[in-house]
């Protein structure tokens, strides 16, 4: 997905744009008139696509309205109105969803209308490489490339090569709910971002009415688009903070390494210490169990002071890693004495009761789903939720060991409940990509009609690496860790199709006409000719005027003669032009599929 949208920024023209914010930040520049570009035709587009491909844009707001609404819409439709939200802009409702939680509380979240959600992320894709450029370089939680498994390696390596081994929890009492507007806003405002007509929007943003509660006087509702980064931002001051109390610290003592400069750190009374930090879940880790009480002081009263956020006194404290396990984000991490390393402790990492309990339950609730409604869809349901966990934790050392367990204790269960249904499997009725991922694993295999059961125990451990800080998605050489670019279309061809988009047509044929030119590189499906700026059609498989079918899959790209050549019915002018053309057998083969889709006869 994050690859995908690079992929959506060069469509629309925006990289340069985006890397240009990305390197003016990074010098300290002030910004002022964003909404020039985030009403911009190009960025209204941009932000279509990419709400679009997200699977909670066909969850509805307060006014019933999902993406199927807008996609049939113009794309001067669509822009006209987001241009008009940014003028005058008023936020609908937002819908209240309380989403229940493992230990029977809830969770609420916000879900904004589909227009808002529209508009939020316009003014996300102007921020976000402005937001990067000053976050610092051990927060993973809602940002570009980074993951849960990268704050895991992080705090790790600093439990294995650091030897830091005195660990403070600190749990903030409901993060996303209690965030203060006002600080938020003078946080925005010291990031660089000074345009005032902006601040007035967010702070609408951030006040708009919730369904059924009121008018919120703080916080950041979660299921809003902008939600993550202005969490982020709150945040990235603490990040800061904490790093510059040692990691970052300056001092006037001549240093050409790192390593010197730690040794002159150390003759001070100063306290040694590191943050990893996954969203609001974060970790401070500390050399001696002083500094780290000393430091778990001082992070409560920064929230308190500062931030304006509260703690809870019984989940905060400080742990030595060797003696107990400390949790995050589902993982149970502990140093353990390993011989011949360097500082003689490792970590070492289980799964978390509540995430065993929480699997536990997931898997249970699969199988009574498939004892209901036997069927290869139920079971690989099943499977995709096995498989979801099993990738999840690969990355604790001990998920051999925790899923042996966990498979040990649903056994019976599926015994019980699915002895009737199903029958014996053997390896190679698995599919061959179940096949390549558990080749090598002696189990019993049962199967439901043509659908095997994966293997619940069947996963070793992978090293999870730590995050490699040159990958960024604002600089050519950044992206190219992540991935190439497309060269293999012509730019100036790209920007032509993306400002010469069909008037009359939908913002969402508009849209996978431009998916579908780069899914095959620019060449014509029949006679693979490269086209050129003028000379290509984009055809609709089963005809529009009866499906009424904008979608990727029934549009395919063609030369004009050739698209001519799929209409035409008059036989004398189809055999004068295949004689132009010299198609080939196998090139006749395809457009005749495409003739007959078109209820025309074969040639």
């Amino acid at each position: 997905m994050k690859r995908k949208k690079l992929r959506h920024n060069e469509y629309y023209n925006l990289q340069e744009c985006f890397d240009t914010l990305y390197a003016r930040s990074t010098n300290g520049d002030k910004f002022y008139g964003l909404i020039e570009l985030m009403s911009s035709n190009e960025n209204i587009r941009l932000a279509y696509r990419n709400i679009k491909r997200n699977t909670g844009s066909k969850t509805a707001g307060t006014d019933k309205l999902t993406i199927k609404d807008i996609s049939h819409l113009s794309v001067e439709e669509v822009v006209t109105r987001v241009q008009n939200m940014f003028q005058s802009y008023e936020p609908q409702k937002v819908r209240r969803v309380l989403i229940p939680k493992p230990n029977g509380k809830s969770r609420p979240l916000g879900i904004p209308t589909i227009w808002d959600r529209i508009f939020q992320q316009c003014i996300l894709q102007v921020l976000e490489p402005i937001c990067e450029a000053k976050f610092y370089k051990h927060s993973y939680g809602f940002r570009p490339n980074r993951n849960t498994h990268h704050a895991k390696a992080r705090f790790e390596f600093l439990i294995n090569l650091s030897g830091l081994h005195h660990c403070i929890d600190v749990d903030i009492k409901g993060f996303f709910d209690n965030v203060n507007h006002s600080k938020l806003l003078k946080q925005i405002w010291s990031v660089g971002i000074k345009d005032k007509p902006l601040l007035s929007i967010i702070t609408k943003l951030l006040k708009a009415e919730i369904d059924g509660e009121g008018i919120p006087t703080k916080g950041t509702p979660q299921g809003g688009i902008l939600s993550p980064l202005l969490s982020n931002i709150v945040l990235n001051e603490l990040d800061w903070w904490i790093s510059n109390q040692w990691e970052s610290f300056d001092t006037n003592f001549n240093y050409k390494t790192k390593g010197i400069k730690h040794q002159a750190l150390k003759r001070t009374r100063l306290k040694e210490c590191f943050i990893v930090r996954y969203a609001d879940d974060f970790k401070v880790l500390c050399r001696t169990r002083s500094q780290a009480i000393r430091m778990n002081y001082a992070i409560k009263d920064f929230l308190m002071t500062r931030l304006h956020l509260e703690t809870s006194e019984e989940k905060s404290k400080v742990i030595n890693l060797k003696k107990n396990s400390s949790e995050f984000l589902g993982f149970s991490i502990k140093a353990v004495r390993k011989g011949k390393t360097k500082y003689g402790y490792v970590a070492k990492s289980n799964m978390s009761k509540k995430a065993q309990l929480s699997a536990s339950n997931k898997i249970k609730e699969a199988i009574k789903v498939v004892q209901k409604h036997p069927s290869n869809q139920t079971v690989w349901n099943f499977n995709t939720i096995v498989m979801g966990i099993q990738n999840y934790y690969s990355a604790a050392t001990g998920i051999t060991i925790n899923l042996n367990e966990l498979n040990s204790y649903l056994r019976k269960t599926m015994y019980n409940r699915l002895r009737i249904l199903r029958t014996d499997a053997e390896f190679h009725d698995m599919t061959k990509t179940l096949q390549k991922r558990y080749r090598g694993y002696k189990c019993k295999l049962y199967k439901i009609r043509n659908m095997v059961f994966v293997p619940i125990h069947a996963q070793k451990y992978k090293t999870n690496l730590c995050f490699p800080q040159d990958t960024c998605n604002y600089t050519t050489e950044g992206r190219e860790k992540i991935h190439k670019g497309l060269k293999a279309i012509n730019k100036d061809v790209l920007s032509y199709i993306m400002k010469s988009f069909i008037p009359n047509r939908t913002i969402e044929y508009n849209d996978n006409r431009i998916s579908k030119f780069i899914a095959q590189y620019g060449k014509c499906a029949i006679s693979g000719v490269e086209l050129g700026l003028n000379d290509w059609h984009c055809h609709h498989k089963n005809p529009y005027h009866l499906s009424k079918d904008d979608s990727f899959s029934n549009l395919v790209i063609l030369h004009e003669s050739v698209h001519r050549l799929v209409h035409m019915k008059d036989n004398d002018k189809i055999k004068a032009l295949l004689q132009i053309l010299n198609l080939t057998k196998k090139q006749i083969e395809k457009l005749n599929e495409l003739r007959l889709q078109y209820h025309n006869q074969a040639v």
